[in-house]
């Protein structure tokens, strides 16, 4: 079967879930859900209940792809697809969703540099050897202490005595 681009989809009267699927790269069961949650306006039916899509269906599924792999939330995306395009949008209501994904891209960063150097730290210390001489150190990477997930992983190293007592270097016991 040929390939089936944007032009060609164009030329379609309709096609049917399964082409919009490999055209996108969508799920057939996330396009329904995204039907259902209408994040996907329900596309017009054949007479036999078939759903039939068209370019409209297949720009929105693309951007909602890509908003997803960027990694916006379902209701961001849901907020810019409200937004109607750029002659409904306005400077602001852009701004403000930009604006809070931007923050949370920074934290992201912020937590692998963290994550980063205490890994570095990690494969200096460990010796390969015995398993609690790196083992505990590894409990540390990941948010334990209840802190919100933006100050994890800490880069306490070693960290406090949260593992202290049970990792002593002298100990077979795992951690």
């Amino acid at each position: 079967m040929r390939q089936l681009t944007a032009s060609r989809a164009e030329k379609l009267q309709g096609m049917p879930i399964g082409e919009l699927s490999r055209l996108t790269g969508v799920n057939i069961e996330t396009i329904r859900y995204y039907e259902k949650i209408k994040m996907l306006q329900a596309p017009p039916r054949t007479v036999g209940g078939h759903r039939v899509y068209g370019p409209k269906e297949t720009r929105t599924l693309a951007f909602i792809r890509r908003g997803r792999e960027l990694g916006f939330t379902l209701d961001e995306i849901r907020a810019l697809l409200d937004l109607g395009g750029p002659e409904k949008a306005s400077c602001a209501e852009v701004r403000k969703i930009a604006k809070h994904h931007l923050e949370d891209i920074r934290a992201k960063i912020n937590d692998l540099v963290k994550l980063e150097r205490l890994l570095g730290k990690t494969i200096a210390q460990c010796s390969g050897k015995k398993v609690p001489d790196c083992l505990c150190w590894i409990f540390s990477m990941f948010n334990v202490s209840g802190r919100p997930a933006h100050s994890a992983p800490s880069d306490e190293y070693p960290p406090s005595d949260r593992f202290q007592s049970s990792c002593r270097p002298d100990s077979r016991a795992r951690c």
